[in-house]
């Protein structure tokens, strides 16, 4: 349920974004400080929490989440496992990987034991205006909200589209080319149609898969070979194995290319390439490995397609499971904070304090934009919580004054 807030006081702490990332700072400063519940808000378009969340696991119909059950919005790692001992077989192997309808239903349970179901205004932060001590919000309706503090935790990144899509020449229908964010297999009707994807992580094996349920011949395109990871960052990277190296290292750059390796692109599962290795050989999908699209032309009612190697393929529909990236020149809402408090930025990663915080001011920012600091996990379930440890004891006590990045 959606609160309207009073917007002529000053709030303590004002979140933009309500979902996995906002969620579980919102839960784990509450732990610390359950008297500041009234002095946090967030806002999101959505008026609740998690919205987008489900609803693109619900469009791409992901039957369960990549982490295992110990990470969530929960600050206790624990608390997803116990209110599953009745549902132990929506936790698929290995590692307990919830599934989806199991994790929605624990969200909601974990908001309501918080009783943070109302401590999200409906509404869309245009734009953060610098005060002399404090933040103004303007919202999409054109009012505005004071908060002495902010945390960007919305997670937003940058689509990655391929280039030879802007040099398409002449018009074609808006649906038959799209990014896999705006893909919602529900609503769509596929028999007989035969669809390129183009991507190897594992949104492209979802979208194949949904793909081919629905009756389509799927073309699955990757300028790589496949690899098979069971998550897409290594789990030592959620403990001092790797993050201790990774602390220690004084050059940015350097954390920055380390960042890069980790993740290394884009990863299928085990168990998602068992079913298209399956959907091969039954002839439903063609696997186009270490292969890019070089040209794409529309022919009034399909796409022809060349390669780089010379290849022609032809296809009713294009999906673009490209991926997408961090870049902190494409948030909007940063724009005022870089003008007056410039920050070093390392291939579009801001440099923030260790409490993620922008130097200068008090803005906190979450998700993928804090990977400098978090590491190669930051825009995971995983981030989230490594996030929430750094930012809440500068939220829960005042006295941690504004420090020098470094």
């Amino acid at each position: 349920m959606a609160v309207n807030p009073n917007l002529d006081t000053a709030l303590d702490t004002a979140i933009v974004g309500a979902g996995a990332h906002a969620l579980t700072l919102m839960l784990h400063l509450l732990q610390k400080r359950k008297d500041m519940r009234d002095e946090v808000l967030a806002f999101d378009p959505s008026g609740s929490w998690l919205s987008h969340w489900h609803r693109q696991f619900a469009n791409q119909e992901i039957p369960h989440l990549r982490s295992p059950a110990v990470h969530h919005p929960d600050p206790d790692p624990y608390a997803l496992r116990r209110f599953a001992e009745s549902r132990f077989n929506e936790l698929y192997p290995p590692y307990d990987l919830p599934g989806r309808q199991l994790f929605q239903d624990f969200c909601e349970h974990t908001i309501q034991a918080f009783g943070v179901g109302d401590r999200v205004v409906k509404a869309r932060v245009t734009r953060l205006e610098l005060l002399q001590r404090q933040f103004r919000l303007w919202l999409d309706d054109g009012s505005t909200q004071l908060a002495k503090r902010v945390v960007l935790a919305t997670n937003s990144s940058v689509r990655q589209v391929p280039d030879w899509v802007s040099q398409i020449s002449g018009d074609y229908p808006q649906d038959r080319l799209v990014h896999s964010e705006r893909i919602d297999l529900r609503s769509l009707k596929l028999a007989g149609e035969r669809i390129l994807i183009v991507g190897g992580g594992l949104t492209s094996g979802h979208l194949a898969v949904g793909a081919i349920a629905r009756g389509a011949k799927v073309l699955l395109m990757s300028r790589r070979a496949l690899k098979e990871k069971i998550f897409d960052a290594e789990p030592g990277w959620l403990g001092p194995k790797y993050l201790k190296g990774f602390e220690a290292e004084s050059d940015w750059e350097k954390r920055r290319q380390m960042i890069l390796a980790a993740r290394d692109g884009g990863s299928m599962t085990p168990a998602m390439l068992t079913q298209l290795r399956r959907a091969n050989h039954s002839g439903l999908l063609h696997f186009h490995e270490m292969c890019q699209v070089a040209s794409a032309r529309w022919q009034e009612t399909y796409w022809q397609i060349i390669c780089e190697d010379g290849m022609e393929l032809t296809c009713d529909r294009i999906w673009l499971a490209t991926g997408t990236r961090f870049d902190v020149h494409a948030e909007p809402l940063l724009a005022e904070v870089k003008a007056k408090y410039p920050s070093p930025i390392v291939g579009g990663f801001p440099l923030l304090d260790k409490h993620l915080r922008w130097w200068g001011c008090e803005l906190f920012v979450m998700g993928g934009l804090s990977a400098l600091r978090v590491g190669p996990t930051a825009r995971n379930l995983s981030g989230a919580r490594m996030a929430s440890d750094r930012i809440v004891p500068a939220l829960a006590k005042s006295t941690i004054a504004l420090s020098i990045v470094g």
